[in-house]
């Protein structure tokens, strides 16, 4: 069984970057698409954005321009590196393996992102 490991959020002010990292157990990490998401307080968790395993990737128009995806498959890492961050960026960030409309793996416990005005 797979499972995930979220870290690198944290308080940063609006306009600043965060670094955020997934590392997944497994030695299949490579052949999935890996996806970051996010949850805010009283929303339904959303896409953010997505990585294929031959790294195309795509972005939430929400954060077009200001995130960046990428992997490491021989560290069965995904990064999420956040840059020029908004108050509406404030949520809990996942990762996971996007499947059909559902995903691969059991959540991780998240990773904390506040962005202050």
């Amino acid at each position: 069984q797979v499972q995930l490991v979220e870290s690198g959020g944290g308080l940063v002010q609006a306009g600043g970057s965060l670094r955020l990292s997934c590392a997944a157990s497994g030695s299949i990490f490579s052949i999935y698409t890996m996806a970051w998401y996010r949850q805010a307080p009283g929303k339904q968790r959303e896409l953010v954005s997505a990585i294929l395993s031959g790294g195309g990737t795509n972005y939430a128009d929400s954060v077009k321009g200001r995130f960046t995806i990428s992997r490491d498959n021989a560290r069965n890492t995904v990064y999420l590196q956040m840059n020029s961050l908004k108050p509406e960026d404030t949520a809990v960030y996942y990762c996971n393996a996007p499947y059909g409309s559902g995903w691969s793996f059991p959540w991780g416990q998240g990773t904390q992102v506040t962005v202050s005005s």
